[in-house]
């Protein structure tokens, strides 16, 4: 099994827990809070996972990329994201620099 296996996993465990009860998952009680909640969640990961990279601490950055990665996963299961969708945005830019590619979205 390799280790990117884990985020189809997490994926389909993030549906699975839309049908949960909030009292007994963290992620239903996210999806009960509502699309606000999730990306303010979203929002803290991503700078607890700057503050981390700011102070050096290598398995500090890991941990909260992991949290990072998490809440993310939630919030495209909320928006009914699909991973691949993702995946095929990374794939369509690769090989394009990045100033183009953001120059190429207006």
């Amino acid at each position: 099994m390799k280790n990117t296996d884990v985020l189809e996993r997490l994926a389909v465990l993030m549906k699975e827990r839309k049908a949960s009860a909030p009292e007994n998952s963290y992620v239903a009680s996210l999806y009960r809070k509502g699309r606000n909640k999730i990306a303010q969640k979203v929002g803290e990961e991503a700078v607890e996972t700057a503050i981390a990279a700011v102070d050096g601490s290598h398995d500090e950055v890991i941990a909260e990329s992991a949290d990072l990665i998490f809440h993310l996963m939630v919030l495209w299961a909320d928006m009914d994201i699909r991973p691949e969708e993702v995946y095929a945005e990374l794939a369509r830019r690769e090989g394009i620099s990045g100033i183009e590619e953001k120059n190429s979205r207006g």
